[in-house]
């Protein structure tokens, strides 16, 4: 069953990045993530109370709590990377980059979860570090080069995305998934409102246009679906097994791309994307 939640993670994960990049065209990716992560909040608790798992929350053990906290802190940090490529580059070359986040989780699941690899796992490695090098185009005017930063923060949004997988694996193992997702979500709402206070962009919520608020909130509605399928199958199923499907998502991702915003790939690209999902499906073995 929990392979049908990854399934359905990787769907909805697809539909929170095209929702998230039609709402942020002139909406800072900073105040959008922090507005999207109230309807995430708000989704989580709903299914807390659904299942009943709210009184579960005294119980939680101190070490629990803590890696909830980190795997929180980290997911913020992913999304808070994640909307800022986003909104500099296109969505079909921020999404395979970071979706190369699976190697490292590969990797630090091995490393600190025990969770066994196997030979198509190494394997599976090569090609999909080849392919997100071919989907990343080389700098050749100051203004590309300006632009091509997407690069810097799509890759700063997989290694928060490994870390926070490998995390909430750990802070989820002895409480319900859901409950866990809340508390998680409730981090990154913190985190996203002290970085907007900060950066002082409070007056720019005010500001967002209308069409593109009813974007960001629908992308926050899809993040919670996708969170709800994700932390039941991660709770139930491997990391290891878990997160390469999860990241299938990038195929229907680049259709939706191609679709909605008329985003094409050069043959290079496509290779790599090829690759991707060839190294991603090795991973499932």
């Amino acid at each position: 069953m929990w392979m049908l939640y990854a399934f359905l993670s990787a769907v909805f994960t697809a539909l929170t990045t095209i929702l998230a990049k039609r709402g942020i065209r002139t909406t800072d990716s900073d105040v959008a993530t922090a507005i999207r992560t109230i309807v995430v909040l708000m989704a989580s608790f709903v299914m807390v109370l659904i299942v009943g798992s709210l009184e579960q929350i005294k119980y939680i053990q101190g070490r629990t709590l803590l890696f909830l906290i980190l795997s929180g802190l980290c997911t913020g940090a992913s999304w808070l990377s994640y909307f800022k490529a986003l909104q500099k580059g296109d969505v079909n070359k921020v999404v395979p980059v970071e979706k190369s986040s699976i190697v490292l989780t590969i990797i630090l699941a091995l490393l600190f979860l025990g969770e066994k690899t196997s030979v198509y796992k190494i394997v599976g490695i090569f090609p999909i570090g080849i392919g997100t090098f071919l989907m990343i185009e080389k700098k050749q005017t100051q203004e590309k080069q300006i632009q091509k930063s997407w690069v810097f923060y799509a890759m700063m949004s997989a290694v928060f995305a490994s870390l926070t997988a490998i995390l909430a694996k750990v802070g989820i193992k002895d409480v319900e998934s859901n409950l866990g997702s809340t508390i998680r979500t409730a981090v990154v709402l913190v985190l996203s409102w002290l970085i907007v206070l900060g950066r002082g962009k409070m007056k720019m919520v005010k500001n967002i246009d209308k069409k593109e608020l009813v974007f960001i909130l629908l992308s926050g509605l899809a993040t919670g679906i996708t969170w709800i399928c994700f932390y039941k199958a991660l709770h139930d199923g491997p990391a290891s097994i878990v997160v390469p499907i999860d990241k299938l998502s990038i195929l229907i991702t680049v259709l939706f791309s191609y679709i909605f915003f008329g985003e094409k790939l050069n043959t290079k690209s496509i290779i790599g994307i090829v690759l991707i999902t060839i190294g991603t499906f090795l991973m499932l073995f």
